[in-house]
């Protein structure tokens, strides 16, 4: 019994597992490219939008008269298939790989191309009825189908991304208005600063979030912009006349996505200005919930000999060796998410600047970065929301203690006895160990109505 079948491509003759839909293109770059170990299926939001951008072009081609409908009909039945999540076991490639994504778009190619033949009843791999190059890919290039799936993949992780901010924005909100009466101290440079709540603090931390999911959205907005029916560098050769606005409107309500046709298809074929708007946005988020990572990790600090103002949900043992001990694992696991996310701006710039001429050869590994960024932080948002966020608690006896006992509490006092004095009194608090209210209560320098309300907790805090 044959195992194989014989396929042929310009490089010459090889045999290809019988079992499989890819053909000799698939074959050649798996063995070409064993750089990651990761296949392209493994982005199953990317095998999707491949599959979607053939069935529109398919259904464009029809409506054209460039494509008979008994080939349309298997095709798109093939390609929906994809869409729907099977066969992803046969989109091998690995994520990098050299040729601009030739190797991810032939992949799809055949695999769409011999799924189709075995719904025409032939078997795989017999071309000469339906043909991986002239029908699937037909009007198409690489240069313009790849990139246009890639924004598509793109936007879908972005779109699981959004809610994910929301909900760690709520999140934070939520304990906020828990926390809206605590009174602490505020830090700068690490330093005692004046008083402020702790709802104030996660309050910032919500809003952080909530700008950086705007900043995202207005990103993802930008991937909607697509050069299909450009074909190899923007000028549309071998498209039909029409080819490129049919294939976008098709793809747009297959897809439920706003895609329109480039402004400039040459541009469009060149440029990567989305991918780099999207990793700048990814950057900016990453490095602030990073920050806020280190905020909730530095408040946690202790149980005893640290800041301790907050604790977080004990969720494991933290040390092999000393009893008790407990770590702050999700920021800290969140924290490294955030490390990778800066990494992948720095490669996706690095990529960007590298294209010559009229194609970027470096999108694979753009997409790849950027479809990881987006899944890790996702699950990053999630797991901080649910494991940790939801449960931090406070002593709110133990911060108004720090916030009452500091002598930064004297510059409250700047109005009525001038900053010198103030100054004075911050002094002898520090070195007597006194508290500004007892060493001004005691000089009688300020009534005590007027120093009650001077100090007075809420006051302080802007309320």
């Amino acid at each position: 019994m044959n195992f194989q079948r014989l396929e042929h491509d310009l490089i010459g003759d090889r045999y290809v597992p019988a079992e499989t839909y890819y053909g000799i293109h698939t074959l050649r770059a798996v063995e070409n490219f064993p750089l990651s170990g990761i296949p392209i299926s493994a982005h199953p939001e990317f095998v999707v939008a491949l599959a979607e951008v053939k069935l529109a072009c398919a259904r464009a081609n029809a409506g054209l008269g460039t494509l008979d409908a008994a080939r349309e009909r298997v095709i798109v039945a093939a390609a929906d298939e994809v869409r729907q999540g099977l066969l992803h076991e046969h989109f091998v490639v690995d994520v990098l790989q050299g040729g601009a994504g030739t190797s991810s778009n032939m992949n799809a190619n055949e695999v769409i191309a011999n799924r189709a033949l075995e719904l025409m009843g032939r078997r795989r791999g017999e071309y000469g009825y339906l043909s991986p190059n002239d029908h699937v890919n037909l009007g198409q290039s690489t240069n313009d189908a790849y990139p246009t799936a890639a924004k598509l993949a793109l936007h879908a992780a972005a779109g699981a991304l959004l809610p994910a901010m929301g909900r760690l924005a709520d999140s934070f909100a939520e304990r906020a208005h828990a926390f809206a009466d605590v009174v602490k101290l505020g830090r700068t440079q690490l330093q005692d600063a004046v008083p402020m709540t702790l709802g104030q603090e996660f309050t910032v931390f919500a809003l952080t979030v909530r700008d950086d999911r705007d900043h995202l959205e207005r990103a993802a907005g930008g991937l909607c912009e697509v050069n299909l029916g450009g074909t190899a560098i923007g000028t549309g050769l071998n498209a039909a006349p029409g080819f490129a606005g049919a294939a976008v409107r098709e793809l747009a309500e297959l897809t439920g996505v706003a895609v329109r046709p480039a402004r400039d298809l040459i541009e469009a074929t060149q440029g990567v200005g989305a991918f780099l708007y999207l990793a700048s946005s990814l950057k900016s988020f990453a490095v602030r919930l990073s920050k806020i990572c280190n905020d909730l990790r530095l408040l946690a600090s202790g149980p005893q000999a640290g800041l301790a103002e907050i604790r977080l949900p004990a969720l494991q043992a933290g040390s092999s060796i000393m009893p008790g001990k407990v770590n702050p694992v999700v920021p800290e696991a969140v924290n490294q998410v955030c490390f990778d996310v800066v990494g992948v701006e720095a490669a996706v710039a690095l990529a960007g600047q590298s294209g010559q001429l009229q194609l970027n050869a470096f999108e694979p590994l753009m997409v790849h970065l950027l479809l990881t960024a987006l899944n890790r932080l996702e699950h990053a948002c999630d797991l901080l929301a649910s494991r940790c966020v939801a449960g931090i608690e406070t002593d709110a006896g133990r911060l108004l203690a720090f916030a009452e006992g500091s002598a930064v509490l004297a510059t409250a006092l700047n109005p009525v006895i001038g900053y010198h004095r103030a100054t004075q009194v911050a002094q002898q608090s520090v070195a007597q160990g006194r508290s500004v209210r007892e060493i001004v209560q005691e000089s009688g320098v300020v009534p005590a109505a007027e120093l009650a309300d001077l100090l007075d907790p809420m006051r302080l805090v802007g309320r």
